[in-house]
């Protein structure tokens, strides 16, 4: 059973803020999900479960590709050929 010192445990782990009035929400919320699984480890199985798989990949088929002064016409900002885009941070 989780407990509310659990959640705010939990909380500061993943970096999420949770204030004390959803605390009592959410604690509830983490022992239906437990209980959810509870549930799953009793179901009973015959074993591998039967599915059939397909590949339905392609293979690769090369083809030419745009010219690059025609890409470079269609993106917003570019610098010494390349498209520029905003910085991540």
């Amino acid at each position: 059973m989780v407990t509310e010192k659990d959640v705010q445990h939990i909380a500061g782990l993943a970096d999420v803020g949770i204030d004390d009035k959803e605390l009592g929400t959410f604690t509830h919320q983490f022992n239906a999900i437990l209980e959810y699984f509870d549930i799953l480890d009793r179901v009973e199985g015959n074993g591998q479960a039967t599915r059939d798989l397909y590949n339905i990949l392609r293979e690769d088929e090369i083809e030419p590709s745009l010219p690059q002064e025609d890409v470079l016409r269609n993106a917003p900002a570019q610098e010494d050929g390349f498209i520029k885009a905003p910085r991540v941070m």
